[in-house]
């Protein structure tokens, strides 16, 4: 499958930053699915399983956009560098950096970074310390900034973010640029967001961690246990994936087999 959408004016482009397993057993993250709705999610998304049987994850960012050569909404971080947050779990390094070069994005195109959430294989890259965007302001929901605080995300990212000036607090659905907007998703983390682009008649919700596994596509109300808030993120991703569902739009995948797909479908 392409990596690029295009949507009238803007493309999303699917970058992968690594691959690797999951360090659960599938069947412990997601304990209430059952044998046939595991069979129909390997169905659908095959590559989300190992030959022995191991969840494989993607970790991947989304890059909207504007035209052939204008600024780019970079959505996600990914895993980072050998020595990122994300290095006692994750397999790093990754390579998003590469990734964005092969797409022909500098990394002075990159405007924004919406973070989905702060969990630690989403915001790899947007750490000061370690990342190439030094001019791109850094966009995280209110909600997310205070769950976070005490957490190592604190000094690592946020608080070097706000004495450069690049963080940007939002709350709730905000308008970002003209067919780019936040959506508020609650539940994985108490900000979570997603993000919709729209254009031409075609939209791509980038949806973060919104859902986890095509089991999730099978079934939304199947709970992931590592959701901070497993009802409000059931309430969330029914919402979004009824939406979606209703408005024909594709959903731009972090850790699924392959980066696009919609709702009720098998992968095209």
């Amino acid at each position: 499958m392409s990596a690029i959408r295009t949507l009238g004016p803007l493309t999303v482009t699917a970058l992968s930053d690594a691959e690797g397993p999951h360090f659960d057993r599938r069947q412990d993250a997601l304990p209430d699915a059952t044998a046939e709705q595991w069979a129909a999610a390997d169905e659908r998304d095959p590559g989300a399983r190992t030959a022995d049987g191991r969840w494989w994850l993607r970790f991947r960012s989304f890059a909207i956009r504007y035209g052939d050569s204008g600024p780019v909404t970079l959505v996600d971080a990914g895993i980072g560098p050998a020595h990122s947050l994300a290095a006692d779990w994750a397999p790093v390094p990754g390579h998003l950096p590469d990734e964005l070069a092969a797409a022909g994005i500098e990394p002075a195109d990159v405007e924004a970074i919406v973070l989905t959430h702060l969990h630690t294989d989403h915001i790899g890259w947007a750490v000061p310390a370690d990342s190439p965007f030094t001019d791109a302001r850094v966009i995280v929901q209110r909600a997310e900034v205070d769950a976070f605080t005490a957490a190592r995300q604190q000094d690592a990212l946020l608080r070097p973010l706000r004495d450069q000036g690049r963080l940007q607090v939002v709350e709730g659905d905000t308008e970002l640029s003209a067919g780019v907007r936040i959506i508020s998703t609650p539940g994985h983390t108490p900000g979570h967001q997603s993000v919709l682009a729209e254009g031409g008649g075609e939209s791509v919700l980038v949806t973060g961690d919104l859902l986890v596994h095509a089991v999730q596509l099978v079934d939304p109300s199947l709970a992931y246990g590592h959701d901070m808030d497993a009802q409000l993120a059931r309430k969330s991703r029914d919402a979004a994936l009824t939406t979606a569902r209703l408005r024909g739009s594709w959903l731009a995948v972090s850790h699924l087999g392959q980066p696009y797909c919609r709702t009720g479908e098998r992968w095209v």
